[in-house]
């Protein structure tokens, strides 16, 4: 286990601390922070009109046309893009060999509830009507909730279901009724402050157990086969754990794999620490098993 080099990188990012004047302001940070950590080589990157806001259509070297994997990031509704995220969604499409859209969405404070929830479904709609043949969906932290999220609406809209779902640290419970959320008290990506400004401002008003905000409290039957990866060390990680059982006892598939001294989403960090590469290639190999025929 590389926590060593977790730790490393821990230090090297307190030595940039995130601003605290205002979500404008994080954003910039984040997407300098971000925006340029390495990619593998051999991949074909444009951009497409993927609902709204567009995304990266990410494609492997003689990948299948016909497969698609909807990758929503995160960063609270309010940071990250699809260039924050492409080690995620780029190493999935190399180890799937499969095409990735990593999806862009609205941003909050500019675009509250339900902004980015429906440009999450309608990238999955613009994925139906350009003729992929099947779609999986992944998504780490609020971008877990907007996969999680667009599979349910998408049931509920009668639509031709995801082939599977694949979660990293996906935030899923802004009731904050998992205990992780309050025992706690050293996750060092997210705190209670963070977590607060990104809920003033995507989510100002609403009832955050209200399950179109928390798919942790809405009706979870007839969802496709879902995997789920969090961190020991998240302050979310029973969101994750939750929704597994929640999950299971609706009847669908769902594994959970919880990473030993692992924090929110270091998935991201992947050319620097090996856990981070582990997941995403044991993430890719899942969703590739359920989109190709058998």
């Amino acid at each position: 286990m590389s926590l060593a080099e977790l730790d490393a990188l821990l230090e090297m990012m307190a030595e940039n601390p995130p601003p605290q004047d205002g979500p404008l302001a994080l954003r910039d940070w984040f997407e300098a922070a971000h925006a340029t950590l390495p990619i593998p080589e051999r991949l074909n990157i444009r951009r497409v009109d993927a609902g709204p806001v567009g995304g990266e259509l990410i494609q492997p070297e003689g990948a299948m046309s016909d497969r698609l994997i909807i990758y929503y990031h995160g960063g609270g509704f309010v940071l990250g893009s699809s260039k924050t995220h492409r080690t995620v969604a780029a190493n999935l499409a190399r180890v799937a060999n499969v095409t990735v859209l990593a999806a862009d969405y609205r941003l909050a404070p500019e675009h509250a509830f339900p902004a980015a929830h429906d440009d999450a479904l309608a990238v999955y709609h613009w994925a139906l009507v350009n003729g992929y043949e099947a779609i999986a969906l992944a998504g780490d932290s609020a971008g877990g909730n907007l996969a999680l999220s667009t599979a349910v609406r998408v049931r509920e809209a009668e639509w031709r279901s995801p082939a599977a779902l694949a979660l990293m640290s996906p935030a899923l419970d802004f009731a904050a009724d998992g205990t992780s959320h309050h025992c706690v008290t050293d996750d060092p990506i997210l705190s209670k402050d963070l977590v607060a400004l990104f809920l003033g401002a995507y989510l100002p008003g609403q009832d955050l157990r209200d399950p179109a905000v928390s798919p942790l409290f809405a009706d979870l039957s007839n969802l496709p086969p879902v995997l789920v990866h969090v961190g020991s060390r998240e302050m979310l990680r029973d969101d994750s754990v939750n929704i597994v059982q929640k999950l299971r006892d609706a009847g669908n598939q769902a594994d959970l794999r919880i990473w030993d001294g692992m924090c929110h989403s270091w998935q991201l960090y992947a050319a620097l620490v090996r856990e981070g590469m582990d997941s995403i290639e044991e993430s890719a190999r899942f969703l590739r098993a359920h989109l190709l025929p058998s």
